[in-house]
């Protein structure tokens, strides 16, 4: 084949390619052209071998043929490319309405156990309280001896404690923060621990893991009465003005005297009654039980180096889960942890 006749070969395939490219209808029929012409077995690529059968001061010229033969063919497949594309963006706006309403994507939000802990803790920071965190895996005596709960004290068996080794533990309070704040500082102190807690218990009503809220006070001069005013401020701005407190005497390792706190039900309204049907919350008795406190033991004092005879102190301790509960009127525990997003969208 002479010079003048492989240059001829060469740009009739751009001829021959257009030809073809005008009865494509479809980008998987551009694609079929496109390995036909310009694959690595294309009519191109069959051709270029023939290149070294010319003289070699023609050689230059049919280079350069090639060159602008195979740029031609890529404009022109390219061109049919953009324009099959934007036939078909075309034809996918045929019966579209721009007056439709848009979707409106899923809004995320905080879980109602964050929401009702940052309300906690705001309440309580605005009374004059610190917000610390500390370790969920602890020590024995952060978590039990420093509370005044020595190894063979009956009250640990109330626990359900999830032990790592004989000494290390998952806690089962957030008062171990209470310790750890009392060691590093001086009174007066007024701090508040929210955060996860864990103890082998797992029925309709229990979760291995669940929230608590600790808080602690202490100072010179700390009462009783400075423990119910903190709580009722604390129980009014949750719940509202109306709800009435009360004090039952009880018992914690760590606290002398005790109280276990009592709201009236936010349910019924303190009545016991529902449209005349028992209260289930409140079992007819128009109180809930809400959270348990009292003042500080001195041997919690001495355990951390304060003088008892010195300073005093108020502790309480709280479930988030049941405030959450209280607070939405939510009848099953197990919904907090089943992440059903119907639930949870109510909360956006």
């Amino acid at each position: 084949m002479t010079t003048h006749e492989l240059i001829e070969t060469l740009e009739s395939l751009v001829r021959e390619l257009e030809k073809a490219l005008g009865q494509a209808s479809s980008l998987e029929a551009l694609e079929e052209l496109r390995v036909r012409f310009l694959g690595r077995k294309g009519k191109l690529a069959r051709i270029m071998p023939l290149v070294g059968s010319v003289p070699s001061e023609d050689r230059p010229e049919v280079g350069k043929a090639a060159n602008r033969v195979k740029t031609g063919m890529i404009e022109v497949w390219d061109a049919k490319k953009a324009e099959l594309e934007h036939a078909g963006e075309r034809q996918s706006l045929v019966g579209f309405d721009p007056t439709i309403p848009g979707r409106t994507p899923d809004r995320g939000s905080l879980h109602p156990i964050t929401l009702v802990m940052n309300d906690i803790c705001k309440t309580f920071v605005s009374l004059g309280f610190e917000v610390v965190s500390g370790p969920e895996v602890e020590n024995d005596f952060y978590n039990f001896e420093a509370l005044n709960l020595p190894p063979d004290h009956p009250a640990r068996d109330m626990q359900d404690t999830l032990y790592i080794t004989d000494k290390i533990l998952m806690r089962t309070q957030t008062s171990p923060m209470q310790v750890r704040t009392m060691e590093c500082r001086t009174p007066p102190v007024a701090v508040v621990a929210p955060g996860k807690v864990y103890r082998r218990d797992s029925d309709i009503t229990h979760t291995p893991m669940f929230h608590q809220i600790e808080g602690l006070l202490v100072d010179k001069n700390v009462t009783m009465a400075d423990l119910r005013g903190t709580l009722d401020a604390f129980i009014r701005t949750t719940f509202g003005a109306d709800v009435k407190m009360r004090f039952r005497p009880s018992f914690f390792p760590f606290t002398e005297p005790s109280a276990e706190v009592d709201m009236s039900c936010v349910m019924c309204g303190g009545t016991g009654h529902i449209d005349g049907k028992p209260c289930r919350v409140c079992k007819e008795s128009g109180w809930v039980e809400i959270l348990g406190c009292g003042m500080v033991d001195p041997a919690v004092f001495t355990n951390v180096g304060y003088d008892p005879e010195i300073y005093s102190g108020f502790a309480f301790g709280l479930g988030i889960e049941r405030i959450a509960m209280l607070k939405y009127g939510i009848g099953d525990l197990r919904m907090f942890f089943e992440n059903d997003t119907r639930f949870l969208r109510q909360f956006v």
